[in-house]
């Protein structure tokens, strides 16, 4: 049994446009893969189900991975919480980026568990920062992600508003943190700047 057994779901958000790159940045080669084939590999071997979030329900339908599309098309990841939330049956799921190529599925998991009995669990760092994008979300953020979007409110940040979110420190993770773990790619400069640190090294996944 895999170190990271459990009743968890994990659903990457795949439906970005991905303006910036100028080209499908989920596509872009991550070493022997493309950053969506990594992400879905590296999550499926810690989560029991692994689904993507597409806008478009024909995209990526060779990588073989279970595919939610979106009920407010166009909204961003807001969009792909609530599809996510409301078409399985899951108490909650682990949202994140597949441009987050250091994020670490163990410290997910992590996420995860700390989350169970809250609405909401993401990490903070030292400075205030933190991601929306790598988070475990409850069943109960349903109702509010339904209202956001409805509202026209599509900052996941705005769903935090009286709801009770732990929030996780870089101590709290210990081992599990690495400094680069929130890094995304959104421009090609960010690509490169990957591509070095994985070339040096500091990528252990």
């Amino acid at each position: 049994m895999s170190a990271c057994a459990g009743s968890n779901i994990a659903v990457i958000l795949a439906g970005g446009q991905s303006r910036r790159m100028g080209r499908d940045k989920l596509e872009l080669p991550y070493g022997n893969e493309t950053l969506l084939r990594r992400a879905a590999r590296l999550y499926s071997g810690c989560f029991d189900r692994v689904y993507l979030s597409v806008s478009n329900g024909e995209k990526y339908a060779d990588l073989g991975v279970e595919r939610i599309e979106d009920v407010f098309r166009g909204c961003g990841p807001m969009a792909g919480l609530h599809a996510a939330l409301s078409k399985t049956d899951a108490d909650g799921v682990f949202l994140l980026a597949a441009d987050l190529p250091f994020a670490n599925p163990e410290a997910a998991r992590f996420l995860t568990l700390r989350g169970r009995g809250r609405d909401a669990c993401i990490i903070r760092t030292d400075d205030g920062y933190y991601e929306p994008l790598f988070g475990y979300y409850a069943r109960s953020m349903l109702p509010r992600a339904q209202e956001a979007l409805a509202a026209g409110l599509y900052a996941m940040t705005s769903l935090y508003r009286a709801a009770d979110v732990c929030f996780v420190s870089i101590a709290e993770l210990g081992g599990l943190w690495r400094e680069n773990m929130l890094l995304n790619i959104n421009s090609p400069a960010d690509y490169e700047r990957a591509i070095i640190e994985t070339d040096k090294g500091r990528d252990a996944l």
